[in-house]
């Protein structure tokens, strides 16, 4: 459900066919530092930028929505050839136009965990081999709306490797769901009361503990952490991730806030299409990951994959 395409395999013909490093995974996680890479500045193009460069991994957005005028938090995976994610390395973020030209960065990436403690670990992440572990999140800018062409520089076994490139396109900030400071949506979240079992309403395996009250009930009274999404039908493997760590962080911020977890498509069935709560909030993608305050205003958005860390601060926001 990502708008990010591949581009076409000339753009890094400069590049060898060695693998760059590919499978490897570094102990550490280190954030980037920008003067480990190379500046853009003096970059004609983008081609220029990586001239001598081996090609590396994919780059794998974890976002479809970015707004110009602003830093984004562009979340995303690196994988090798062999569909391994790549964690830990320390990598950059760079922005062209579509042309090629005009190119921005480094825009220097953290590594961010998506593990949980083992009592918040459900079956749906654990016996998932492709189950994200980690993210990388850049803070990147874009000026104004349209097309913009990302690559990725990454360190792998002491030497700099170029990732594959892709298209992506930078909206014009209107529409969509909500962004931080626009008031949250009401709509009526099913909750454990209104099913037989609760597994009608939750595809986690076991089911959640986050359908307890509905939003309609509690939103514009109590701080409030919302997350759509499905552990069980994710394409982006990251559901199941997301929603531990929110049982996580329920379980450390009770009686701060309410947590609610919901479905995404019509009794659980992904040819039945989306719920109508889903479609409410206007997602073009799961999971989606919203912190509210206790006027109703959302302070926080994630798409994709976070870390606790990250959350954590955001709910801490929500609740002053």
């Amino acid at each position: 459900m990502l708008l990010a395409v591949a581009l076409a395999a000339g753009l890094l013909s400069g590049c060898g066919d060695d693998d760059g490093g590919q499978g490897t995974t570094p102990a550490a996680a280190p954030s980037a530092r920008p003067e480990d890479f190379p500046t853009a500045r003096g970059n004609a193009t983008l081609g220029e930028l990586i001239q001598g460069l081996r090609q590396g991994p994919q780059l794998s957005p974890a976002v479809s929505v970015v707004d110009p005028g602003k830093r984004n938090r562009f979340a995303f995976g690196l994988v090798d050839q062999g569909g391994k994610q790549i964690n830990g390395a320390a990598v950059a973020i760079y922005t062209a136009s579509a042309d090629q030209t005009d190119v921005r960065g480094p825009f220097p990436a953290r590594s961010e965990s998506l593990t949980v403690s083992p009592p918040y670990r459900s079956k749906t992440t654990s016996l998932d081999p492709d189950s994200a572990k980690a993210v990388y999140v850049a803070e990147v800018p874009f000026a104004k709306p349209g097309r913009r062409v990302i690559i990725a520089l990454a360190r792998l076994d002491g030497r700099l490797v170029a990732s594959s490139a892709i298209a992506f396109r930078v909206g014009d900030g209107k529409g969509g769901p909500p962004r931080p400071g626009d008031r949250a949506i009401r709509v009526d979240t099913p909750t454990k009361d209104d099913v037989r079992d609760v597994s009608e309403i939750d595809t986690r395996i076991p089911p959640g503990t986050m359908h307890e009250v509905s939003l309609a009930d509690v939103l514009g009274k109590r701080p409030v952490v919302i997350t759509f999404a499905t552990p069980g039908l994710c394409r982006s493997r990251v559901c199941g991730p997301i929603v531990d760590e929110l049982e996580e962080l329920k379980a450390r911020n009770e009686g701060r806030a309410e947590f609610i977890h919901m479905e995404v498509f019509n009794d659980n069935e992904l040819e039945k299409g989306y719920r109508p709560e889903f479609r409410a909030w206007r997602l073009p993608s799961e999971p989606w990951t919203f912190m509210i305050d206790r006027r109703g205003i959302v302070v926080a958005a994630f798409e994709g994959p976070a870390s606790i860390a990250e959350m954590q601060k955001a709910i801490d926001r929500a609740i002053r």
